[in-house]
């Protein structure tokens, strides 16, 4: 099969947008890929963190991916510093990766922002890290949102150079995958349709967590930013209204189905009736992940043997593979 690496930084609550533009798709992959979920704890570090909070937070993530069901019968799980190989193919990749690559990417100047000078080398060169993350599996896919696919592109021109330099076959060009199993591919903020749902923004009500309760839903929902106008029949309708066009891609991801068959059913409707049938959808949906969700999270030996069990598979995928590399540029053989 297929071998598919993706990550998720331990940082805040899972919200719906990364369960819709990203687990569900996870999720549906197991049967048909072999699937490498890590939790990226050394990407986390590019910005400080308190180190407590730091292991609750991974903990926090590994409960919330599993209740949304990654399952560890089917995939790897575990945490990115548990497999020494990230870090040590990321500083080979880090000889091979050219300035001038870094420089283009355009997730460095938006984190940074105005302090550029302030920022640490580990922000500036993680796109590097995550190349390694991939590579070291030799992963054929990737799933990937709209703001990674520069850093998968980044990922196969370190892979074509390698390759190149050394006059081997190492290392395949892996594909994007997106959208895989329904999911949304990108979810909105519910107070802004043009800026993506994020665990960063200081809003609470921008997002809907996945451990909030059905209460707490329906009233992010109820205050969600929408407009006066009712919903069209169809989706050419929604091109100038991001807010609404946000809440049917939401709903349509939910019922996993388009966003036509939710139009055709809503059209003409105004937002006091779909806004309440999104809600109970919502948490229809959600209910069950929140509960498994706490009944994972109160048994933390449990997430850390999951994580410990999924780390020791990973390091016997990614050994050989940084043998292989070290053999090739000429390094001896290590004791």
């Amino acid at each position: 099969m297929p071998r598919v690496l993706s990550g998720i930084q331990p940082t805040g609550n899972l919200h719906l947008g990364n369960y819709l533009g990203a687990i569900a798709n996870w999720a549906a992959m197991q049967d048909s890929h072999e699937c490498l979920f890590c939790v990226v704890d050394l990407h986390a570090i590019t910005l400080f963190q308190d180190p407590a909070s730091l292991r609750s937070a991974t903990r926090d993530m590994t409960a919330a991916l599993l209740a949304s069901g990654i399952d560890p019968a089917r995939s790897v799980l575990f945490n990115q510093s548990a497999v020494p190989q990230h870090a040590e193919l990321g500083w080979v990749l880090g000889c091979v990766a050219r300035v001038g690559w870094l420089n283009r990417m355009t997730q460095f100047k938006d984190k940074a922002g105005k302090d550029r000078e302030g920022s640490s080398v580990g922000l500036y060169v993680y796109p590097v890290l995550q190349a390694a993350d991939i590579l070291v599996y030799k992963a054929t896919h990737v799933p990937v949102g709209d703001d990674q696919k520069q850093h998968l592109e980044l990922a196969r021109d370190i892979a074509v150079k390698f390759n190149t330099d050394y006059g081997v076959e190492l290392f395949p060009l892996p594909e994007p995958v997106i959208g895989l199993g329904g999911g949304a591919t990108r979810i909105m903020s519910l107070r802004d349709g043009t800026a993506k749902m994020s665990k960063s923004d200081p809003s609470a009500n921008s997002r809907i967590d996945l451990t909030d309760d059905a209460e707490t839903i329906a009233a992010k929902i109820r205050k969600a930013k929408s407009d006066a106008d009712a919903l069209p029949s169809e989706v050419a309708g929604l091109a100038d209204r991001p807010e609404a066009r946000n809440l049917v891609g939401i709903y349509a991801a939910l019922a996993k189905t388009s966003p036509d068959a939710v139009l055709r059913q809503f059209g003409g409707q105004g937002f006091g009736v779909f806004k309440p049938a999104l809600a109970d959808l919502t948490v229809a949906t959600l209910a069950p992940i929140t509960a498994a969700y706490r009944e994972r999270r109160a048994d933390e030996a449990a997430l850390d043997s999951v994580l410990a069990e999924g780390a020791a598979k990973a390091r016997a995928i990614a050994a050989p593979v940084l043998a292989e590399v070290y053999e090739t540029i000429g390094f001896l053989t290590r004791c």
